[in-house]
């Protein structure tokens, strides 16, 4: 056993000894399937903390033949698998973290330091083969596997790193880039690579140094979505198992979204929050706001407009490709919005081409980047909507209305009133403080059209659900008309209790009071 070849199982023992350890063992039926075929080369993006090294720790568990693992894995889901035997503990396994060899050497000397840690283990492992041969490490494995025939599987965790916290080393950048092609592309000992970090492949003119990987990220991660976080039913579980509620636990860490599951939970939060029994922001804790207040403050057109639009509940349409795939090569706001995708401040639905902030933890993270400098109309209309929302609850019409012209022209300035979907980005901003309490559903399917906004009161709150309809340059009571006529209240499925009826319409021609408000009550 090594620590860079054949590394053991500690690191997945102590996983599945902790006090909360989801089964995502399933995952290596996926890496079996690709093992020795042209996708065998894998790329997994993921925001931190969504358990990028948990899964390597439990690929070099099954793959090394450091340690014998079968123990480890009874009971498991992977073990009812009908390729676990074949592969269980039968490779060479080269596990790299680019992180500790960015941190132990300099810039300069990281590739020949990591050549040499691992030459290092491997004139250990063969020295018959390699003995007197002053080759790299390329060459080394080329000489391993002609002799042998052995190949070997690359486990990189932090691969992107380089990128990451060495923004301006553009030439370092292309060494490092060049570095993994030859050791890796189009070489006979490569079984599997198996490669993870924030950010997808580096793009450099029109093609990428690392071609042969299949990129799986936070705008499509393919056969990998149920791998990313926690999926519904296991959230499910675990707030039966801890006796938390399951609604506010969405309401925190849900929000992320791929085709085939559509809800995926921040892992770490949820595991922190079942272990806390505490409903709080532990993700974005690990890291100061400065890095998302550095992105949103960019001077890009129409970024701070799809900012406001997202804080607001609303959804902004992203074009993701022309993204570099890196922190500073940024050309339009399109750019910084993926970045913020892939960093996990936004969730992204690949089917409509939207971003969105997914959750209410997420949403207090931009409350706080906006709170410093550059954004104060924004933040006096979030401090506003707590009295806004107290007016609407007690029924006091004029009120409401008299709170919404000011939120309207504290965001003049970013946020244009032409039709109902401005109009309905705005008031979400207006009654930012509801989502305390409160599920915000925009566009709340009822069977005969569309509610604009619907606020789902949580299970543990006493507060009536509200259910809004906006108009542009029509009437409140067109608005409270259409609620009825389309019976909008049935499909709060499940609720019972006082419903809000809320009209709302926004007349452009009267300056004075452009909105106009009607509140009624309804029994369900």
């Amino acid at each position: 056993m090594g620590f860079y070849l054949n590394p053991g199982n500690k690191g997945f023992w102590q996983s599945i000894r902790s006090e909360i350890y989801v089964d995502k063992t399933e995952l290596i039926s996926c890496t079996n399937k690709y093992l020795n075929t042209r996708e065998k080369f894998i790329c997994i993006s993921r925001p931190r903390r969504f358990g990028k090294s948990m899964t390597l720790e439990m690929l070099a568990a099954y793959y090394s033949r450091g340690c014998d693992s079968a123990d480890l894995f009874k009971g498991l889901k992977i073990e009812n698998n009908e390729s676990f035997q074949e592969y269980l503990n039968k490779y060479d396994v080269i596990f790299l973290n680019m992180q500790q060899f960015l941190i132990e050497s300099s810039s300069e000397k990281i590739i020949e330091y990591l050549e040499q840690e691992v030459l290092e283990e491997l004139n250990e492992e063969y020295e018959e083969i390699l003995r007197g041969r002053d080759i790299g490490l390329a060459a080394a494995l080329r000489k391993i596997y002609v002799k042998t025939e052995k190949q070997f599987i690359f486990l990189i965790d932090e691969w992107d790193c380089v990128m990451r916290e060495r923004q301006e080393a553009e030439t370092l950048q292309k060494q490092y880039l060049d570095f993994l092609r030859n050791l890796l592309k189009d070489q006979p000992y490569v079984a599997l690579a198996y490669v993870t970090g924030i950010l997808p492949i580096k793009k450099y003119g029109q093609h990428s140094a690392l071609n042969m990987f299949t990129e799986y990220s936070m705008t499509n991660q393919y056969v990998f979505e149920e791998y990313t976080g926690f999926t519904e039913e296991e959230v499910k579980v675990l707030c039966y198992r801890f006796h938390m509620d399951f609604e506010e636990t969405s309401n925190w860490y849900d929000g992320y979204m791929f085709k085939k599951f559509k809800h995926i939970y921040n892992p770490r939060s949820v595991v922190t929050a079942m272990r806390c029994q505490d409903f709080s922001s532990y993700w974005t804790s690990t890291e100061t706001y400065d890095a998302l207040k550095a992105y949103i403050d960019m001077d890009f057109d129409g970024l701070r407009t799809d900012i406001v639009q997202m804080i607001g509940g609303g959804r902004v349409k992203v074009n993701t490709h022309s993204f570099q795939n890196d922190m500073c090569s940024f050309r339009v706001k399109d750019d910084i919005l993926t970045l913020l995708i892939h960093l996990g401040y936004l969730g992204y639905d690949s089917e409509r081409k939207e971003a969105f902030i997914p959750n209410k933890e997420i949403i207090g993270e931009f409350e706080n980047a906006m709170s410093v400098g550059g954004w104060s109309e924004i933040i006096r209309i979030l401090k506003a909507s707590e009295k806004l929302l107290e007016d609407t609850l007690n029924g006091k019409e004029e009120n409401v209305a008299r709170g919404l012209d000011q939120a309207h022209m504290d965001a003049a300035s970013i946020l244009a009133y032409n039709d109902e979907n401005s109009l309905s980005c705005s008031i979400g901003l207006a009654y930012y403080s509801a989502r305390k309490d409160y599920r915000l559903i925009r566009e709340l399917p009822t069977g005969r059209g569309f509610a604009d906004i619907v606020f789902l009161p949580l299970p543990s709150v006493n507060k009536p659900a509200l259910v809004v309809e906006l108009k542009y340059n029509k009437t409140a009571e067109t608005a409270i008309q259409q609620i009825k006529d389309r019976h909008y209240t049935q499909a709060l499925e499940g609720y019972t209790g006082e419903i809000l009826l809320v009209g709302i319409s926004y007349d452009k021609e009267n300056k004075d009071k452009p909105h106009s408000c009607i509140i009624e009550k309804q029994e369900v």
